[in-house]
């Protein structure tokens, strides 16, 4: 099950709406903490930590060598912040709350930089809660489910991007590894750990051997650790690198594994044969989770917990046949691979040879430049003329809007940053946009409904692995002409070769296209007479031509329809869809 939690701050003076006892029992939750003007309430199934004399976490917490932390945590340090000796010592999914020592601050929140527990919060004039559940709050009357259409803009153009706002208005979300403060009428945010840590100079790995190890051990700690905790494993298995990785450290776990792996009805999807590989070296059980073309909707309602749209259309059949299998199964969690072009640098140009330029001089950047030769099967005129380019021009920018069929009034919407964004100066390039690729990662779990149901664990996003690897230099990954290199060497011992030397990955291009082929007019009729248009935010006549043009399966306007039925979808399940059209 998910974790849920919900606390009630308010400031001295001011009172939180009351909610009966029986209520709470009705829930499955009680007080775990009651300290001047803040109550913290758990459910009985989610677990957590006293720490005596400063507040409760709430969530899991897992020392630095993978041991679970339970019962109480004795924190007696005056010389450092709670927050601080958590981030540095410890790590997990977690929300630590702390009180207010006074009667000015009501309390304190912590969000671990994973972001494996849920956390929004509402505050208004010193009063409000801090949840992991916002269906919880809503059903406690606490909070409603009216849109923000400012922020209905906003994604948009930015459709993937994390930000504090959510699509429910004076509802907002607390950022992977921020804390909030109430204080009085004062909310407060901000980042205490970031990214921008773990790639400075005096942190970046210099030797190649050293790099593996660290990327080995950190994988290796994050999943025996969850897998320990949880049992029962069903792993979603591609045969990519990534879940294959996944599926080699859960080798040594302690825990009963399955695999899964989707297979769908048209060509491109089916990775089957690579999974295989994985499952018999591993001696794994491989199981099939069939995502057809009928399962694939549009108009579908999204999980209860969702505060913004999240949830397309490839999500729904993939989340059905994943929970009809768990369900048969048994199992206790569910694990993936997703992140892990991200977490190991999976970038696609010739940044690395840039940032080794500008970092390590004129032999690095030689060596580099020959690798990205390699890796792309280019010349090495092309590789050295794109790395001068990209030392030219920079990063690319953190996020580009797309205003595709977006009605031009809409196209002036200012970006809305995520901290991370935050660049220090003299960053490299490279660390700018694989920053930028984690800031995406976080958007992962808001697609996925059967985290209701059973924890949906990406140990690759966890704090441990997300440090190691940001330690490695992007040049490091491309050594000897492959992608996330220093993954490979890592896991060299422990994967069949083809599988290490696999340079192809599956896509599910032709699978969008055929619920495109099958699903336009509808999708297109569904926005035509939607929310979205009715407010002006949509380029009706744009939709209407391509309702009379002829079909093209490759066009990148098929994606853009699906993200903009994603966002009309989870409005019209917000309230009354005639009170979401506009006037």
């Amino acid at each position: 099950m998910s974790y849920r939690f919900l606390a009630l701050a308010s400031d001295e003076g001011r009172n939180t709406p009351p909610i009966h006892a029986a209520t709470w029992k009705a829930l499955g939750m009680q007080c775990q903490l009651s300290q001047g003007n803040l109550q913290v309430f758990v459910a009985d199934d989610t677990p957590t930590l006293s720490i005596p004399g400063r507040g409760i976490l709430v969530g899991r917490l897992f020392n630095r060598h993978g041991r679970p932390v339970t019962g109480e945590l004795d924190f007696g340090r005056t010389d450092i912040p709670l927050q601080k000796y958590l981030l540095e010592s410890f790590w997990g999914e977690y929300v630590l709350v702390e009180p207010g020592q006074g009667n000015e601050t009501a309390a304190r929140f912590l969000r671990d930089p994973s972001g494996g527990m849920p956390c929004f919060y509402s505050a208004i004039a010193g009063t409000g809660f801090v949840t992991s559940s916002v269906s919880l709050a809503t059903e406690l009357g606490l909070c409603g489910r009216e849109v923000d259409w400012d922020f209905v803009l906003h994604v948009l153009a930015y459709t993937y991007l994390k930000s504090e706002r959510t699509g429910l208005r004076e509802i907002r979300e607390l950022l992977p590894g921020c804390s909030l403060e109430i204080e009085g009428d004062h909310i407060s945010t901000r980042a205490i750990w970031s990214p921008w840590t773990f790639v400075a100079p005096d942190r970046r790995q210099t030797d190649l051997a050293e790099a593996s190890a660290s990327i080995r051990d950190a994988v290796s700690l994050a999943v025996k650790a969850w897998a320990e905790v949880d049992r029962t494993v069903l792993l979603e298995l591609s045969g990519g690198l990534d879940s294959s990785i996944v599926a080699a450290c859960l080798r040594k776990a302690e825990a009963k594994t399955i695999c899964c792996t989707m297979v769908a009805p048209v060509p491109g999807t089916d990775e089957r044969q690579y999974a295989r590989q994985v499952a018999d070296h591993l001696r794994f059980e491989l199981l099939s989770a069939d995502i057809d073309l009928e399962n694939a909707r549009f108009d579908f309602p999204p999980p209860l917990d969702s505060a913004s749209p999240g949830m397309g259309i490839l999500h729904y059949p993939v989340d059905s046949a994943v929970s009809t299998l768990a369900s048969s199964l048994g199992t206790t969690s569910l694990f993936s691979g997703a992140g892990g072009d991200t977490i190991f640098c999976y970038l696609q140009g010739a940044t690395p040879a840039a940032d080794a330029l500008r970092e390590r001089g004129i032999s690095a950047g030689i060596a580099a430049i020959l690798d990205l030769s390699s890796l792309h099967r280019c010349t090495l005129t092309r590789a050295a003329r794109l790395t001068l380019r990209k030392l030219i021009h920079g990063a690319k920018p953190h996020w580009r809007p797309n205003h595709e069929l977006l009605d031009h009034s809409g196209c002036d919407m200012p970006f809305d940053a995520h901290p991370w964004f935050d660049t220090p100066e003299n960053a490299l390039p490279g660390d700018q946009e694989r920053i930028s690729d984690l800031v995406g990662t976080q958007s992962y779990r808001d697609g996925i409904a059967r985290s209701a149901r059973w924890p949906m664990r990406y140990p690759l996003l966890s704090q441990p692995v997300m440090e190691a690897c940001l330690g490695v230099p992007t040049w490091m990954w491309i050594t000897g002409g492959r992608n996330r290199s220093v993954a490979r060497m890592a896991f060299s011992h422990a994967l069949p070769d083809s599988i290490l030397n696999r340079r192809s990955k599956g896509t599910y291009s032709r699978y969008y296209a055929a619920i495109y082929e099958r699903k336009r007019d509808d999708m297109l009729r569904f926005l035509v007479d939607g929310a979205l248009a009715s407010r002006g935010f949509l380029d009706v006549d744009g939709l209407r031509r391509e309702a009379g043009s002829a079909y093209r399966p490759e066009s990148p306007l098929n994606t853009r329809v699906f993200d903009l039925c994603m966002v009309e979808n989870w409005i019209r399940h917000q309230g009354t869809f005639s009170s979401l059209r506009g006037p």
